[in-house]
């Protein structure tokens, strides 16, 4: 396995913990918290599950999956911020990370796919 993917699921990891840590703390709003625990730790589940996919094709929308709960993952994470349950700091700090898995995904399948065609 390579260290980009290692790091990449090491960061999922974090992040679900970071997220999962902060929601500790956020009194009220608990379906809002719940749905942010979910889809945070979602993306990480999902690209520990394409280790085993099935097909290539299979592998390439696992990551598409998490991609897309990265995405719903800002969503929480924006209106958590909005809602003045977590700083300007906590959300910077958060949404740099998010940002940075969402390159990291959009990098592995943008590779997955031009390899798709070679196997």
């Amino acid at each position: 396995m390579s260290a980009d993917k290692n790091e990449l699921r090491e960061d999922t990891l974090t992040f679900a913990l970071d997220i999962s840590n902060l929601c500790e703390d956020i009194k009220g709003c608990r379906s809002y918290v719940d749905q942010i625990v979910r889809s945070s730790s979602s993306i990480g589940a999902n690209l520990y599950e394409a280790r085993y996919a099935q097909s290539r094709a299979d592998f390439i929308s696992k990551l598409e999956i998490a991609l897309k709960e990265c995405s719903e993952t800002e969503f929480w994470l924006e209106l958590l911020h909005r809602k003045g349950k977590i700083t300007d700091e906590q959300f910077k700090s958060l949404n740099n990370k998010r940002g940075t898995i969402q390159r990291k995904l959009i990098a592995s399948i943008t590779t997955a796919k031009k390899n798709q065609g070679s196997h």
